[in-house]
This record gives C-alpha cells, structure tokens and sequence, in this order.
C-alpha cells in the first residue's frame, strides 16, 4: 500500500507561483513513477482527472501537458520520497483541485487509468 500526501496549495494572484509537494510512504518510492493530475471546479466528477505532468523512476524523463509546458517543472527526490510541482505563472484557468498519483512502474503515463494510488488533492486558485 501507498499512502501520497499533498501539500502546498492555496490562493495565489494571476502571474504569482506555487510549489505543492507529495510525500509518499508505504512502499519504495523509486520503484514508481508518478503524476500530477488536476480537476477544475464544476467539471463533471465522473470524467477523468486532467493530465498535468508525470516523472519517470529516475527524475530522467518528464512530460507536460501542453496546458502547462514551460510554465510547470515536475520534480522528485527519492531521498526524501516526495515529488514536486513547481508551478510558474499561474492563470485562473489553473484554478483545480490538484492530486498527485503513483504508478507501480518505472515507466511514465498521461493517463489516470494507469495509476495505483493518489492522494486526496490539495486547492489552488488563482485569481485575477
């Protein structure tokens, strides 16, 4: 079992930045890859999380929705079991509930599908 704690959420001006984190515990973090995925408010809670950015193993290959590409880095340390989302120049439509998530593979994937466990979600809203 793995248990994935967000964090670092919160309400942030247009333009401003975030970095929320998610410690993992239960089994070895370096044998998963993980992911971020959000969901806006009032969106169908029956269609799939949107896709944000995931990370493989090692930190060696990272991929972004085109949404977010230059604006987000997606981080880890396997030290200290937590990945990161370092998010830029935030826009109101960022505004989401944002979850991270933990795929038993070292292979990365954009679907929510393809994840084992996610965490409870931590709110950013940016406003304008």
């Amino acid at each position: 079992q793995v248990q994935l704690v967000e964090s670092g959420g919160g309400l942030v001006q247009a333009g401003g930045s975030l970095r929320l984190s998610c410690a993992a515990s239960g089994r070895t973090f370096s044998s998963y890859a993980m992911g971020w995925f959000r969901q806006a408010p009032g969106k169908d809670p029956g269609k799939e999380r949107e896709f944000v950015a995931t990370i493989n193993w090692s930190g060696s290959s990272t991929y972004y929705a085109d949404s977010v590409k230059g604006r987000f880095t997606i981080s880890r340390d396997n030290a200290k079991n937590t990945v990161y989302l370092q998010m830029n120049s935030l826009k109101p439509e960022d505004t989401a509930v944002y979850y991270c998530a933990a795929r038993l593979s070292t292979v990365v994937s954009r679907a929510p599908r393809g994840y084992d466990y996610w965490g409870q979600g931590t709110q950013v809203t940016v406003s304008s």
